[in-house]
């Protein structure tokens, strides 16, 4: 799991909150996260099945795909479909995926890349391995999260951002143990890459065995972290939790995990995304790849694709299939 590196003892350390003026998020929920496939057949872990919006706002859907190795011929991607009313954002861990959209956007990511898409008003776009990969097969790992948008910002012009591993802002926790990509939000003044509608924050922290996280979080925020390889503990009781598994913290101005000093073979570190973001708490209409606030408002989300409003395909992709879905209907 490379993502991206660094020395943590070179690197700005997270202060420990100070306990005299600060409360510990407590742990609310922890749950596990179905597995399922998605797209033309790659596995995908369903991280928020379970939890109520009420918890997840503004976040919404967000799948782990793989950890997978493939053989030669077996990558898939998805096929061309349309999105409107949110942002996906799409962190490559391990392997290469390439991304084309309907208003210009595009470009391929691998090992600690993301690719911030905003829908807004309405987008098409593909995802896909690159063909080398598919010839070769290889190892695949990453996650793609959706970011509901107000609705103010629903029919926003779609955007795209292209977020190098390198432009991720690094930090080490108080003892050395932890390394923080921040990919957006801001972390203890520490600001990360990704320009967002919803204030949130994304960052991606490996704890190395028996090392313990504690970080200041915003009070406005909701807070969730979801283990993406390894074991370890969440919150001041040690609460176990595993790979898969997404935890939702109840209120507070900090939040602490720690890896347990034994790992597995294959996974050396606790892996972890932490999630937060200011709730939107608007009424809220899911319907496969559109997100609104009303139930017309998915009616003509519907009739805009079909009639073709939500941008052309390019030439070089206009005998690729269409669809119309990359999640169940909920």
């Amino acid at each position: 799991m490379p993502a991206i590196t660094a020395d943590t003892l070179t690197l700005p350390r997270i202060p420990v909150p100070d306990p005299a003026t600060g409360t510990q998020r407590p742990m609310r929920s922890v749950t596990t996260a179905p597995v399922g496939l998605e797209g033309d057949g790659f596995p995908v872990r369903r991280a928020f099945a379970g939890v109520s919006h009420s918890d997840l706002d503004p976040f919404i859907h967000m799948d782990q795909i793989g950890e997978i190795e493939w053989a030669p011929g077996e990558p898939s991607g998805t096929p061309w479909h349309p999105h409107r009313g949110f942002e996906t954002v799409t962190y490559i861990i391990d392997g290469t995926f390439e991304h084309t959209d309907s208003h210009g956007g595009g470009g391929t990511i691998s090992n600690g890349d993301t690719q911030w898409m905003t829908a807004g008003s309405g987008i098409l776009h593909i995802e896909k391995p690159p063909e080398h990969l598919v010839v070769s097969g290889g190892l695949f790992h990453g996650v793609q999260l959706w970011v509901n948008l107000p609705r103010a910002s629903k029919f926003a012009p779609p955007r795209y951002q292209d977020i190098r591993a390198d432009q991720a802002r690094l930090l080490s926790s108080a003892d050395g143990g932890a390394l923080l990509r921040i990919i957006a939000g801001d972390i203890a003044g520490h600001t990360g890459p990704g320009t967002t509608y919803t204030p949130i924050t994304v960052v991606h922290a490996t704890v190395s065995p028996g090392a313990r996280l504690t970080v200041p979080w915003q009070t406005d925020y909701n807070c969730l972290v979801y283990a993406l390889a390894g074991n370890g503990t969440i919150g001041t009781a040690a609460q176990p939790i595993d790979k898969g598994q997404l935890t939702v913290f109840g209120a507070g101005n900090a939040l602490t995990l720690a890896a347990q000093r034994s790992q597995p073979a294959a996974e050396p570190n606790l892996e972890v995304l932490l999630l937060g973001g200011r709730p939107i708490r608007e009424p809220m209409v899911h319907a496969g790849p559109f997100v609104m606030n009303t139930a017309a408002e998915i009616v003509q989300a519907r009739e805009d694709f079909r009639a073709g409003r939500f941008g052309v395909i390019p030439t070089e992709h206009s005998r690729s299939r269409i669809g119309t879905t990359t999640a169940r209907f909920e």
